[in-house]
């Protein structure tokens, strides 16, 4: 084999090397762009989740204020001489 011949040999297997390696660069990368996304939907739920239990929270807190209020209307009607309610 003379120089030429080697020479376009390795070329064209150093050129052939680079496309394997870009290729699997970029299918990295797609994996890559897909878990970002995927962390940003979780960011995104786990907000929504924080808000509707921050709502859960403060409708608890509402029923608790008005189990107070209730009782405390069927405490002055018996002592107004109502009678007790089931």
């Amino acid at each position: 084999m003379d120089a030429t011949t080697l020479g376009s040999l390795l070329v064209g297997v150093g050129t052939a090397a680079a496309a394997v390696v870009a290729y699997i660069g970029k299918r990295g990368e797609n994996a890559n762009s897909l878990t970002d996304q995927l962390q940003e939907e979780l960011t995104a739920k786990r907000a929504e989740l924080a808000a509707a239990q921050a709502d859960v929270a403060a409708l608890q807190q509402q029923r608790h204020d008005y189990l107070i209020r209730i009782t405390h209307l069927e405490i002055e009607n018996i002592r107004l001489g109502g009678n007790p309610s089931p």
